[in-house]
């Protein structure tokens, strides 16, 4: 064997086990993860052929593409679980580089301003849409524009998407208004902050949310 092969070997076992202590000290069912999440670890050839020799030796599962985790196995069913969603989520959004937030019904839902349950689960993206098939997930992604796209990662988000989905009249609701009244402090100071990218219609309402009031 050359002294450069030799080298590789070397490199991509070291990688080999440092991905595995990294990935065992998240523990089973906790993490999805990238060959991003190794970058500090190896070169991207190495992280990518040792991840495909532990998936290979089943110590870690491949969930999609360029997605994989450490699977927990449910002893109530008697077989390893599904990931979870926001994981895939997560994962998805560092493998792609975009930013990723939920829909508009699925956060009304969250919420608990809507028992619609939507066909498939969805969320609106800075990058392209399509639909990603991952860990037993259906995920579709829809392009949403980067006025909306502000309030990625951010408290508000939900209560601004489920505000456009539900509409002027339904954002009105008395029930609706009382419920979103009750939101944290610091939900409050973030749709403060953002108020300004709100639809005319939105305007007053989102400020009684701020205020506390459940009235517009």
């Amino acid at each position: 064997m050359l002294l450069s092969e030799i080298r590789i070997t070397i490199s991509i076992v070291t990688t080999h086990d440092r991905i595995l202590r990294r990935t065992r000290a998240h523990g089973p069912g906790n993490w999805v993860y990238t060959p991003k999440d190794f970058l500090d670890l190896g070169t991207r050839a190495a992280i990518d052929q040792a991840l495909a020799r532990l998936a290979l030796a089943g110590q870690l599962r491949r969930i999609g593409h360029g997605l994989y985790d450490l699977p927990r196995f449910n002893k109530l069913l008697g077989r390893v679980a599904a990931p979870g969603l926001q994981q895939v989520v997560d994962a998805l959004a560092r493998r792609d580089n975009i930013r990723i937030m939920r829909d508009g019904i699925g956060a009304a839902n969250d919420l608990g301003l809507t028992n619609a349950v939507p066909a498939r689960v969805s969320y609106v993206t800075d990058g392209r849409g399509r639909i990603v098939k991952a860990g037993g997930w259906e995920i579709r992604l829809r392009h949403a524009s980067p006025k909306l796209m502000q309030w990625a990662g951010r408290p508000g988000a939900p209560i601004v998407q489920a505000l456009l989905w539900l509409g002027p009249r339904n954002a009105s609701d008395p029930q609706t208004l009382k419920r979103l009244a009750r939101v944290s402090d610091a939900i409050k100071r973030d749709l403060a902050d953002g108020i300004d990218s709100l639809p005319g219609w939105a305007l007053p309402i989102a400020q009684n949310i701020i205020k506390g009031e459940a009235a517009v």
